[in-house]
């Protein structure tokens, strides 16, 4: 599997995963990424709304096609992907994953993952909003001190002051949603004009994506599993749910996270949310 061809970017869209659902019902092909410098209607988990200034984020999504037993574990393969993804892009930095699938740097959250997926229709799409260049003080306050940036904004990666370029920072569309022109964007996803002093732009970010999900939806099981665990953001600690608490014992093999209760229960969740215990 291969991933950005075709691309479409805008510089202003509702969802990037309306948009891929969009393509995805109307034929397109397994591989088919959709990006936008801002969105006005982004998702996360559990039906909350994912917000980022315009340019600062990579806001993400990918056609899966055919979707097939091969990829039963992909909840778990595409925040690998994402990791990876970060780790590249800013060397140094070291990315776990909270259950299900948020990527977090140093307890706070890095990134998001949303899948849709229509199992017997064969294809999923892929939604990922990663923080590049948000600034705390743009973040929503009940966030700021949950959320973080892979780069920080007022120092490069040599502790030099650097700002994000305002064409990157403040291009919109009218009508909103209308694509970028072939001209403004790489068909190879490289060489987008980023400076070693300053952050990749949300279109270079997709270029590494791209590759790190390639091989991670068509890894392994077993590669898929030892990875996981070896990100897993809370096993050995407190955390909680609706309905209980306990303490989080890792993953089953089929994704599901084990907690072990007070007085010793195992439970299984294998959906929902849960939160640390502080």
């Amino acid at each position: 599997m291969k991933f950005g061809s075709p691309h479409r970017h805008f510089r202003v869209t509702d969802s990037t995963n309306a948009r891929a659902r969009e393509l995805v019902e109307a034929g397109a092909l397994g591989g088919t990424v959709v990006t936008a410098a801002e969105q006005t209607a982004g998702r996360g988990r559990q039906g909350r709304s994912w917000t980022a200034p315009a340019g600062k984020a990579l806001l993400y999504s990918a056609v899966l096609r055919p979707l097939d037993q091969r990829h039963l574990l992909l909840p778990l393969a595409a925040p690998l992907a994402v990791c990876e993804a970060a780790e590249e892009l800013e060397p140094g930095v070291e990315c776990a994953i909270k259950w299900p699938n948020d990527v977090w740097v140093d307890g706070r959250k890095l990134a998001g993952v949303l899948i849709e997926a229509k199992p017997r229709d064969g294809w999923a799409v892929i939604g990922v909003g990663l923080n590049l260049s948000i600034s705390p003080s743009e973040f929503p306050p009940d966030l700021r001190d949950k959320a973080v940036s892979l780069f920080d904004p007022g120092t490069g990666s040599r502790g030099e002051a650097w700002e994000v370029p305002r064409e990157a920072a403040h291009r919109r569309a009218t009508p909103a949603a209308k694509p970028l022109q072939h001209s403004e964007r790489s068909a190879s996803g490289a060489n987008l004009g980023t400076s070693p002093d300053l952050p990749p732009t949300p279109l270079t970010a997709a270029a590494v994506l791209n590759r790190h999900l390639a091989r991670w939806v068509e890894a392994d099981r077993d590669a898929i599993l030892a990875a996981w665990r070896d990100r897993d953001a809370l096993r050995g600690r407190e955390v909680s749910w609706d309905g209980g608490a306990g303490v989080a014992a890792g993953i089953e093999d089929s994704g599901d996270l084990v907690v072990v209760a007070a007085g010793g229960d195992r439970v299984v969740l294998g959906a929902g949310e849960v939160h640390l215990r502080l």
